[in-house]
């Protein structure tokens, strides 16, 4: 009779564990047979989307490899072949040379297996719109005194631009939102920038835009191009140990704004026998003495530049030494995918600033936490590599599928004004 019993109760929950399979709200798969579940969704719309069409606009070489060769007739129209490479010894100047490598990689004809972005050669088949025009390397080369006459030259390059795109069909049609224009350099389209503020910006961060113009919502952060050589051979058996510098800061310690904050920490880091704080310039000996020293140390100070962000955060990442962030006001590449908090460490500005605090808490963290945060460094870094031709998943791609998060939105403001008889009433209501 007992034994009846038994029999009873595991058939009625064998019963009830099928009929849960059944529904979906029990998957023994997760437990038992991991392999054989489906991909995260963000996973499966990475590797299963078709890629974004993307129409380029065929605009002459001044606006864009003119500034890197200027032997080439302006009229010649750019391709995979006469594509100049990115000049090696431009120094610092490659931190802001976010736009190259985008046209790079829509210029490239190669396979499709990884890649986020196609060039369409028509523009009505096109999802996006991007606009070829080195708005940061324009700046480095004809604006970075801020003087006359060579600024004029800039200036005349944004007006230019502007008097193309409004005579465009499909930048009228959207207003320009669905139109991708990278301006990472805080100083980028400073003449024009406001005229051009419902497009997709690619920026590094918001440092230099006022809220009406540039946000989250519509706008994507992009990483610094890092400066210094990534780490590809870091296969230390115990790097924990063999990183002997606890903190690493080297750069500029006098900075505006939010940045002010480097020449307190100069202050305040000092007296420590595992602590290197530098003040240096951007020089070829400086950019190899942090390669170096960034390889060596376990955590890697990133304080605000003259803007919330700067290239330093990048530089870490690819020598795979844990990030110090010091930034009340920071937005960060990629967030939608990567969880920072995995691999950096975060500080706010009154933490920092405090004596002993910051390094206190820094030698508080175990082995054990560095080394996964290490670990992830190591397989995140790839995301951070702008290069030519692309890979799958490096930096470039990485920012086409940030765009394409964003064309929804964009559908949604171009049908809206479409219907809008009267100026936005929400957008009123948000003012008042």
């Amino acid at each position: 009779m007992f034994g009846k019993s038994i029999l009873c109760i595991v058939f009625v929950l064998l019963l009830a564990i099928t009929y849960s399979i059944f529904i979906g709200s029990v998957d023994l798969r997760s437990s038992f047979f991991p392999m054989l579940l489906p991909p995260s969704s963000s996973a499966a719309n990475a590797t299963c989307a078709s890629p974004l069409r993307v129409y380029m606009y065929d605009l002459p070489r001044r606006f864009n490899v003119g500034m890197i060769d200027r032997k080439s007739p302006d009229d010649l129209p750019v391709t995979s072949e006469n594509l100049p490479p990115w000049p090696k010894n431009w120094g610092l100047k490659q931190q802001h040379s976010v736009e190259y490598w985008l046209m790079a990689s829509l210029l490239h004809g190669g396979g499709g297996e990884g890649r986020e972005a196609v060039r369409v050669l028509d523009p009505e088949t096109a999802e996006a719109f991007f606009v070829p025009f080195f708005s940061s390397l324009s700046f480095n080369t004809h604006g970075h005194n801020m003087t006359d006459p060579a600024t004029e030259i800039d200036h005349q390059l944004q007006i230019e631009l502007l008097d193309f795109l409004r005579k465009s069909k499909y930048w009228q049609r959207s207003g320009g939102r669905d139109h991708v224009i990278p301006m990472t350099h805080p100083n980028a389209f400073r003449f024009l920038r406001e005229q051009v503020n419902a497009s997709i910006l690619i920026v590094a961060d918001f440092g230099r835009y006022s809220r009406s113009m540039s946000n989250l919502t519509k706008d994507v952060v992009s990483p610094y191009v890092h400066v210094v050589e990534s780490f590809t051979d870091d296969d230390i058996p115990d790097p924990f140990e063999n990183r002997t510098t606890l903190l690493f800061f080297r750069g500029n310690t006098v900075r505006k704004d939010e940045g002010k904050v480097r020449a307190k920490l100069a202050k305040i880091l000092v007296g420590y026998n595992d602590v290197l704080y530098v003040r240096s310039l951007a020089t070829t000996k400086s950019i190899q003495e942090s390669t170096q020293g960034m390889r060596s140390s376990k955590f890697c100070l990133h304080p605000a530049g003259d803007t919330p962000s700067s290239c330093r955060l990048f530089d870490a990442i690819v020598s795979h030494c844990v990030p110090v962030i010091v930034s009340d006001q920071i937005e960060l590449p990629f967030e939608v995918e990567i969880d920072y908090s995995r691999f950096s460490v975060f500080f706010s500005v009154k933490e920092a600033i405090q004596p002993g605090y910051m390094v206190d808490q820094l030698r508080k963290i175990p082995k054990e936490r560095w080394m996964e945060m290490w670990r992830h460094l190591k397989n995140i870094s790839p995301h951070y590599e702008f290069q030519y031709p692309p890979k799958k998943e490096d930096a470039a791609n990485m920012l086409w599928r940030q765009v394409r998060h964003k064309l929804p939105s964009v559908e949604l403001a171009v049908h809206r004004q479409k219907r809008l008889k009267v100026p936005d009433w929400w957008g009123r209501r948000r003012r008042l």
